[in-house]
């Protein structure tokens, strides 16, 4: 390492960008101050999905049907030890922790995290959320007056606000392209995206996996028209990790110059959501220009240094990573895609056949979440299906049958999305199945109802 400087934190503190871009010969990890836990039912493939998954890793209750992991799943149990473990270790002596052992386990982390999904750990960098890296990313992005940023309908509605706030600020265009519903596959998202993408847009922003109509879009085919049209990429994820980590194999360093986002929510499991992190993806030819939003007590010089710390913040869910990434390295993050893949595609196939209805996209665009169309009965005496009557609906769900599930109101359409973690299994959506055509038949009341779905 040339670049010795100690300027973080304290003159305790070693540089940040110097520590990552180690080699592996090169570094060593700093030693562990609390104990990590063991995954033992995962040893000889003897870990079991579904019911006996959700009671030994996670809080859920029992009797509710949880199948919105897409929004704010359940923590993995063990990570939530494992941070309330490191707050403890924290106050037991606190400036020992933030200046001498935090910003080697957040190297320590940062390394982990960037081998886990397949870049350089120099080009990602831990934040508090996704929402702090988007608004970092379009805040960063030099716009004018006359300037175009790119997005499609699908794009999430926090980030439409932020790049319509941004936009009006600096007196650049928002171009926002309709995708129509139901998507015919992937070859529709593209030929939409090549036709209307203007040469020399100065940002595009795509979701990966869109929130409210889950499809996978076909991001390496989006990406070479971003640079057929000599634009500056901006990839966002709001997937909050189940959406794009757990459902998909990332390797972010083959989309080069390209700034990919997403929530560690890590729908992967999740880890803890108190001051949740995220991370970043930026490949180090827009570092530069990203800056930051979070300066603290020095001046730092590195991407890596601007962007990873705050101090006195609760760095517990960062370091917490250890044991999710530990939790899916003894499971095998194939076999968890494989089942959560296949019980969604079984999930599908049960609810079109109770209630005929139809995907808003083909089966094959859908990884771990669907979009299933309601029933049209279920709302035939209304004259304009608003989101109103999506949140109806999700209500009525919710408390008289203790389904935790959302309901999206697209195109004058209701559609239930749903969810498919390790710790489902397919009762769930039979119970949703069931749930929706008695409220069809009107045979829904005020109390909570049971349903016989053997």
């Amino acid at each position: 390492m040339t670049d010795n400087k100690r300027d973080f934190g304290s003159f305790h503190a070693s540089n940040v960008q110097g520590t990552i871009s180690l080699s592996e010969e090169e570094y060593s990890p700093p030693r562990m101050p609390i104990d990590l836990p063991v995954f033992k039912d995962t040893e000889n493939d003897e870990f079991e999905f579904g019911i006996k998954c959700k009671k030994s890793h996670f809080y859920l209750e029992d009797d509710c049907t949880f199948i919105n992991h897409g929004a704010f799943g359940g923590v993995l149990k063990q990570a939530m030890e494992t941070a309330q473990k490191w707050q403890v270790h924290t106050e037991r002596q606190p400036l020992r922790f933030f200046d001498r052992e935090l910003i080697p386990h957040l190297v320590y982390i940062s390394r982990r995290l960037a081998k886990f999904v397949g870049c350089d750990p120099s080009d990602l960098v831990l934040v508090t959320n996704a929402t702090t890296a988007i608004n970092t990313v379009v805040k960063g992005t030099s716009l004018q007056k006359g300037d175009t940023v790119y997005m499609l309908s699908t794009t999430y509605g926090a980030v439409k606000k932020l790049l319509k706030w941004q936009c009006e600020l600096t007196g650049a265009v928002l171009q926002e392209e309709t995708v129509t519903l139901p998507v015919t596959g992937n070859q529709q998202i593209v030929e939409l995206v090549r036709k209307s993408l203007k040469t020399g847009t100065k940002l595009a922003v795509f979701d990966h996996i869109p929130s409210n109509t889950p499809f996978i879009l076909p991001i390496k085919e989006l990406v070479d028209i971003c640079r057929e049209k000599k634009l500056d990429i901006g990839i966002k994820v709001s997937i909050n990790w189940v959406y794009g980590m757990i459902g998909q194999y990332l390797h972010p360093h083959r989309f080069h110059q390209v700034i990919y986002m997403t929530n560690r929510q890590l729908k992967l499991p999740p880890g803890p959501k108190a001051n949740a992190c995220a991370f970043s993806f930026t490949k180090s030819v827009r570092q530069i220009q990203m800056g930051s939003i979070m300066f603290s007590k020095s001046i730092f010089n590195h991407f890596s240094n601007n962007v990873q710390q705050k101090r006195l913040h609760d760095y517990s869910p960062f370091l917490a990573l250890h044991t999710v990434i530990d939790f899916w390295d003894s499971v095998g993050p194939s076999k968890i895609r494989q089942y959560m893949y296949g019980l969604c595609k079984k999930a599908c196939n049960l609810l079109l056949k109770k209630w005929e209805t139809s995907l808003a996209a083909p089966e094959e665009m859908f990884g771990c979440m669907a979009l299933v169309e309601i029933p049209p009965d279920v709302y035939r005496n209304t004259n304009k299906i608003e989101y109103s009557n999506a949140e109806s609906l999700q209500n009525q769900l919710y408390h008289q049958f203790n389904i935790e599930v959302p309901i999206k109101c697209v195109d004058g359409v209701l559609y239930v999305r749903i969810s498919c973690h390790i710790y489902n299994d397919l009762s769930d959506y039979d119970k949703l199945g069931e749930a929706v055509l008695r409220i069809k038949n009107g045979q829904s009341d005020s109390k909570i109802q049971k349903l016989n779905c053997e």
